[in-house]
């Protein structure tokens, strides 16, 4: 099995990366783990005690589950991964099983500032996009997908993302063993990691081959 942590920055454009992966790989040869499934539960919380928390640090995933469920998917066995609700701050009383494959993509603004998490990863890819890109991405989705107004996506950006973009996720980019500017745009550099995890799923069957 083949892991891959794909980070950036908040609307840097992973997901249109990691979609366009899963598109070039075979069927059923990929899974997709998203970070933001592993938020900590906040229901407990008052609507006031929510708008206090800092969704965009580190303290806010619960990386031990995380880390737990690869480990099992490694050892061939399957996750119940959590679904986790933006509007409410929440995680589902259900859950989204997740079998073991050939590549599992882990994406999330965070992966890469948890040593435990870096350490499992094969490959490291960092989605490099210019702020004011990710800036307006950001507004365009908080407003439509969460449904923030436009002012509160301000003041969360000025409050939280830039700074916790500035603190953990910015310098995280050392890690990286693949650099993508300019996100999904940059088909170029898509290419070489699609030949490389290729390369790599190939050498993956041929050592199970020769055991």
């Amino acid at each position: 099995m083949l892991i891959i942590g794909i980070t950036g920055g908040s609307g840097s454009g992973k997901t249109t990366v990691v979609d366009f992966i899963v598109r070039q790989l075979p069927n059923d040869s990929v899974t997709v783990i998203s970070l933001d499934s592993y938020y900590k539960d906040n229901k407990n919380l008052t609507e006031e005690q929510r708008k206090q928390v800092n969704f965009d640090s580190p303290s806010s995933f619960e990386f031990d589950l995380l880390n737990k469920h690869l480990d099992e998917l490694q050892e061939g066995k399957t996750i119940q991964m959590p679904i986790y609700h933006y509007v409410t701050c929440s995680r589902d009383e259900e859950t989204i099983p997740v079998k073991p494959c050939d590549v599992i993509i882990v994406e999330g603004i965070m992966v890469f500032a948890n040593e435990e998490l870096r350490d499992r990863l094969d490959i490291k890819v960092f989605v490099d996009t210019d702020a004011d890109d990710r800036l307006i991405r950001i507004i365009n989705r908080d407003i439509v997908e969460r449904g923030r107004s436009y002012r509160d996506v301000l003041e969360h950006y000025q409050r939280w993302v830039k700074p916790m973009h500035q603190a953990y996720i910015e310098p995280a980019k050392k890690f990286a063993d693949i650099v993508l500017p300019e996100g999904g745009k940059n088909v170029v550099g898509i290419d070489v990691l699609l030949s490389k995890i290729k390369l790599l799923i190939h050498e993956n069957k041929e050592k199970k081959l020769s055991e």
